[in-house]
């Protein structure tokens, strides 16, 4: 029965087996899920009972176009409905904008989310990969990713926000300054499946700057946020001519009667939902300040629903997920098969207190007891990555991302979705630390001490900003606007103040957590709120309010 669960693993992709087949191999009992990144406070029970009343007329009934849906939605969200498409989970919306709106090259931090890298090398596409620096947190330093992609003549920028797995965050002024300075770029995108676990800004989302965009889009997961997985919905904001776009493309019904049913339910279940998120944060610091207690256990600041941790050494991560699966019925996801991470790392969903401690036992027994012993060495792969099927790795190992020779190429030929941009004066320096593409080399092994000296929680900090981040700024750098190399020459001098200090300070590995305070534990790092009103967080309001 073990050997059963741990093959689902091998014989997956770029992604762990799902929750139904791992139940199916587990006498029809799932694990304590760690894995899949979902709220687990919201529905709420009376909310699971109503679906549940409703089931037969859900399942039995065709559901309303997709245009219907998405109007609610954006009546429950203050956004314009021309500015709107939804899709059948994100990963729909990714596919048609790799489709529709990337023509010849896409640049991407990575590790992240896996169909940013695969989907576009899937149809011929060149993936230019940023590494993020495990010596700095993997913080992304947005200057040097802007140089990046001009030294890679890159058309497409991806940032997501928080970043997938590490739970990386980039303040909203500063996003607005990168997406000024690449005003000539084909696209950018900012993919904010998880911004709403984040607490780190009042209104951290850039979805009302990237309207007034030519080439903005927004991402939106709905699935994550509110608890549902299985129900595949999701959103992208952007001007309406891109949105357009893309809702032209998609199909009539893509959106199904489940999706439905909880996007019209929504609107009597805003301070339910409020509170949901409220809990998530108060659990993702208190299981941080658990898990870094454990020997040589790294864990990384996190704005998301789940944090990015990395093993002690001589702890191999495959090794550690099936002796959790098989041995404790807990289910994490090991990060080896995302390119840019290793098998030394694993991402852990934020979930209640009471399983995180089930959690932490089981991490002690594998690590560090004496049953078994402890977990294995790490092998030796002679790679840094692997995405987990067999042509993508073909692929990035021959051309680190380049795609498949000649479709590209045709692709650029195609007729242009767009008129391109008038050409701009490259505002970086023509030289760059980033050679030309060439296989990412296999990070060396970081040792972790065995109890890190004591040092103040990286994410504990003052009111309304990130820890040791600099307050964004209320005005426009200066030199920035109105003529854009003039702007953007100061872009690259100054490095984007307050985005190069937090990238080295602020995103270093935990070791034991330090005191917390009492608004910490509650889960706020923002002052202690004033009465939230009734009614549902609408998006014109920035939909992201925290406490």
């Amino acid at each position: 029965m073990a050997e059963n669960v741990t093959s689902l693993f091998r014989s997956t992709a770029a992604h762990s087996p799902s929750m139904a087949a791992l139940t199916r191999e587990s006498d029809g009992a799932g694990p304590v899920d760690f894995c899949i990144p979902c709220n687990p406070y919201f529905p709420t029970p009376a909310m699971f009972d109503d679906l549940a009343g409703r089931l037969r007329e859900i399942i039995t009934y065709y559901p309303s176009s997709a245009d219907t849906i998405t109007a609610e939605l954006c009546n429950l969200l203050q956004l314009p409905p021309q500015c709107v498409a939804m899709g059948n989970g994100s990963t729909e919306l990714i596919t048609w904008i790799d489709h529709l709106l990337v023509r010849e090259s896409l640049a991407i931090p990575v590790p992240t989310f896996g169909r940013w890298t695969d989907q576009p090398m899937e149809t011929g596409k060149r993936v230019d990969m940023f590494p993020l620096q495990e010596s700095s947190g993997f913080a992304l330093d947005l200057a040097q990713y802007a140089e990046f992609i001009r030294a890679r003549g890159t058309r497409v920028a991806v940032i997501c926000n928080p970043n997938n797995p590490d739970g990386g965050f980039v303040p909203r002024q500063s996003l607005i300054q990168f997406m000024d300075a690449m005003a000539d770029l084909d696209l950018i995108v900012i993919d904010e499946s998880f911004l709403e676990f984040a607490d780190a800004e009042n209104e951290p989302s850039v979805v009302e700057d990237a309207v007034m965009r030519p080439n903005v889009i927004v991402l939106r997961s709905l699935g994550k946020n509110f608890g549902l997985h299985g129900i595949r919905f999701g959103y992208l904001v952007a001007n309406p001519s891109l949105a357009g776009k893309v809702r032209s493309m998609l199909p009539k019904w893509n959106l199904n009667s489940f999706a439905e049913t909880v996007v019209f339910m929504l609107k009597e279940h805003g301070a339910e939902y409020l509170e949901s998120l409220h809990m998530v944060r108060r659990d993702r610091l208190d299981m941080a300040r658990q898990l870094s207690a454990l020997p040589g256990l790294t864990v990384y600041p996190s704005q998301g629903n789940f944090l990015f941790v990395r093993l002690p050494v001589g702890a191999e991560g495959t090794v550690v997920r099936d002796r959790l699966l098989t041995e404790h019925r807990i289910l994490v996801r090991e990060c080896g098969n995302k390119i840019g991470s290793s098998s030394r790392f694993l991402r852990l969903v934020v979930r209640p207190q009471v399983d995180v401690r089930r959690l932490v036992s089981g991490l002690e027994q594998v690590l560090y007891g004496t049953r078994r012993g402890a977990a294995v060495p790490e092998l030796g792969t002679g790679t840094s990555y692997s995405s987990g099927t067999a042509a993508v790795d073909r692929l990035v190992g021959e051309t680190n991302g380049a795609g498949m020779p000649g479709l590209a190429a045709q692709a650029a030929a195609m007729p242009s979705l767009a008129p391109a941009p008038a050409p701009v004066q490259n505002p970086y320096p023509a030289q760059s630390p980033y050679p030309a593409p060439a296989a990412m080399p296999a990070p060396a092994p970081v040792p972790a001490p065995a109890m890190p000296a004591p040092a103040p929680m990286p994410y504990a900090a003052p009111a309304a900003a990130m820890p040791g981040m600099a307050p964004a700024p209320t005005a426009p750098m200066p030199g920035m606007a109105p003529a854009p190399a003039a702007g953007l020459a100061a872009v690259a001098q100054t490095g984007m103040p307050g985005l190069a200090s937090a990238a080295q300070n602020n995103r270093r590995g935990m070791g034991a957590a330090q005191g917390l305070t009492a608004a910490q534990v509650r889960g706020r790092t923002q002052p202690e709120p004033t009465p939230e009103p009734t009614g549902w967080p609408a998006a014109g309001a920035m939909y992201n309010q925290v406490g």
